[in-house]
Parts: C-alpha cells; sequence; structure tokens
C-alpha cells in the first residue's frame, strides 16, 4: 500500500462508499478515524459480506457494519513481533497506533511476506459438453474458448496462481485431449497440473472421488466456464473464520416483476405494490470444502454440489454461503460469451 492513508474513512461515510474505497484500495479493509485520526473502528472484506447477507442497508452508516474493537500495535514496536502478532492472530492488517493514539500506519502481511504460496488444491471442472454454446463448442471444449486473448481456463488459472495456488486438478471429459495438449503438466505457468479423468458424467461434485488421496488442507472448486475477479484467499478466510465443513460462493440475483402486485385478503385489495424487485442468492459456481466434507461424496456417480451441501446440512455439518462482490459471469450462454468479450480484458 502506497499509502496507507487513502484507506482512512470518515464514521459518518456511507458503507456503500466505504465499500468503494475497500475495492479501489485492493487491500480489502478500510480504517475508520474521525478528523483527529483517531481510531473508530476497521471494516473488513468479512465484514463487509456479512453485512450484505444479513440485509444491511447499504446506503447507512459505517458504524453498523464496522468492528468497533479492533485489535491495534504500536508504531514503535519492532517488525518481528508485529509479524508474530499477526501470525498469532491470524491478521492479515494491523492498525498501528502512536503515542498519543491516533493512526500512524497500517502492517500488511503481504509486506513482511511477499505473495504466500498455498497448500490448498484447487479442482476445476472442465469436462461440460457446454450444449447452449453450439456451434462453438462443436470443435473446442466451452473453457478453451478463447476471451480477452487466451482461454477461459488459462485466465482462471492465472488468477489462482496470482494469489498463491500452485496444484490443479482439471476434472475433463469432453474432448479432455484438447485441455490436455494445452496445458501439460502445468511447469510453463509455474504449476502442477494433473487430471481427473471422468468416464461418464459425474457431476460437480461426484468427480472429486477421483481425487488420488484426500488434501490435507481446505479443498477449492470451481467450474471451469467462470469469468470472474474473485478473491479466492479472502473466501478461504471467510470459511475457516465460519468454521463450515463446506462454503459455497453466492451471487446477489434481483427479479422484478413488470407488474403492479396486488395483494388480497379474500375479495378485499390490502395492498398494491408497484413492480416490486425481489432479491435472492444463487450459486456461483466456487466452493471451499473441508477434506472430511469428501466423505459424503458417493464414488462414481453422478452427484453435484448442491446435493452435496443438503447432505452436510441434513447431517448437522456447518453449510456457509459467501457473497461474491467481485465481477463474475457464467459463460453458459451466447449472450453472455458475447458480453464477456466486451467487458474482460
Amino acid at each position: 500500500m502506497k499509502n496507507w492513508k487513502d484507506i482512512v474513512v470518515s464514521p459518518d461515510i456511507s458503507l456503500r462508499e466505504a465499500i468503494k474505497r475497500i475495492d479501489a484500495s485492493g487491500i480489502q479493509m478500510a480504517l475508520v478515524a474521525d478528523a483527529d485520526f483517531r481510531l473508530r473502528g476497521v471494516l473488513s472484506d468479512g465484514d463487509v459480506r456479512r453485512a450484505i447477507l444479513n440485509g444491511v442497508d447499504l446506503d447507512g452508516p459505517v458504524s453498523q457494519a464496522m468492528n468497533g474493537h479492533p485489535k491495534t500495535g504500536s508504531i514503535h514496536t519492532p517488525r518481528t513481533e508485529v509479524l508474530a502478532m499477526m501470525r498469532r492472530f491470524t491478521f492479515h492488517h494491523l492498525p498501528l497506533i502512536d503515542d498519543s493514539g491516533r493512526l500512524g500506519g497500517l502492517a500488511m502481511l503481504d509486506d513482511f511476506m511477499g505473495v504466500v504460496e498455498r497448500d490448498n488444491w484447487v479442482v476445476l471442472m472442465v469436462g461440460g459438453l457446454g450444449s447452449r454454446l453450439r456451434p462453438l463448442t462443436d470443435a473446442c471444449p466451452k473453457p478453451m474458448l478463447r476471451i480477452g486473448g487466451k482461454p477461459i481456463l488459462e485466465s482462471i488459472l492465472e488468477s489462482f496462481l496470482e494469489q498463491g495456488f500452485r496444484r490443479f486438478f482439471l476434472s475433463v471429459n469432453y474432448m479432455a485431449d484438447v485441455i490436455r495438449n494445452y496445458f501439460g503438466d502445468g511447469s510453463q505457468w509455474g504449476a502442477r497440473i494433473e487430471y481427473l479423468q471422468e468416464t461418464e458424467r459425474l457431476g460437480t461434485a461426484g468427480a472429486l472421488s477421483l481425487l488420488p488421496e484426500k488434501p490435507s488442507a481446505p479443498l477449492l472448486v470451481m467450474n471451469g466456464d467462470l469469468i470472474t475477479k474473485a478473491n479466492f484467499v479472502a473466501m478461504l478466510d471467510f470459511h475457516e473464520e465460519h468454521q463450515a465443513a463446506a462454503t459455497m460462493a453466492v451471487r446477489e440475483y434481483d427479479l422484478q416483476v413488470p407488474y403492479g402486485v396486488v395483494k388480497v385478503d379474500g375479495v378485499r385489495i390490502t395492498a398494491i405494490e408497484e413492480k416490486p424487485v425481489h432479491r435472492f442468492f444463487v450459486n456461483g459456481g466456487i466452493y471451499v470444502l473441508e477434506s472430511n466434507a469428501l466423505d459424503f461424496i458417493p464414488a462414481n456417480t453422478f452427484f453435484d454440489m448442491p446435493s452435496l451441501f443438503q447432505d452436510l446440512e441434513a447431517r448437522g455439518r456447518k453449510a456457509a454461503a459467501y457473497p461474491l462482490r467481485e465481477y463474475w459471469l457464467d459463460i453458459g450462454r451466447l449472450e453472455e460469451y458475447e458480453r464477456a468479450q466486451r467487458e474482460w480484458s
């Protein structure tokens, strides 16, 4: 962060404006301070996502979502002690206070360590037929369609690599050789790529039964036809913070009724709502799974992720929703593919 003061916001600012500041900063948080730079709270990326899930009014004050009692360090504390504190509490950022109690800086884990390599495996589901994109997919598997001058799957791979992930499994079926021949073992990208070969369609969860062994850390799973700027590390942090067995990325989806909706009690009209908007959360096709969640996936059987999440909930295992705020587009139909060509760079 070139200037930590760029992420300082007033307690009177709206949550929506604070979110814009967070997104512009690139460090996933804002510091809330008064005119004298006395810290009033911090607003993390996780705080924002929880506020969205809880339906908090984004035009209300930032104080309704911030952490009003954050941990802080001193600007005089040696760097080694600051790093030790951040590791102890698993902080990515730590506000630093001077002797008068005013903000004097911000310690960031990335400044100490650079990009941290992740032990988490990534499974990318790239075996679909892409039927709704025909004739484009008659001679090319959907993840290999080009957007921004490169295959969709290459952009996905690069996004994970930029965030420190190195080990990948590609679940392949339709035109698998095209994908294998392009990516090989992944060494060209500084990655390790292995392949899960489906002989029949196994679904977005069933293919995980083909993994050679159980992972030792939470597993990331993503559909191979998504274009997104998602922060996968933030999603992992959210998953671990909420101690979930499985976490699903969700997107807000608005559906507007094009007519006035009339509410009645018998024959009496009690209310008329003109063209109401109904808001839903929809599956974003990105998941984090604990290793033991794989025990609930049957072998060599078609099994989709929604079924796994329902089974986990039915067995008392926590399934969490992680709201995606970043750019996201599912390349499922021709109109989405054309939109991605316009928007993605």
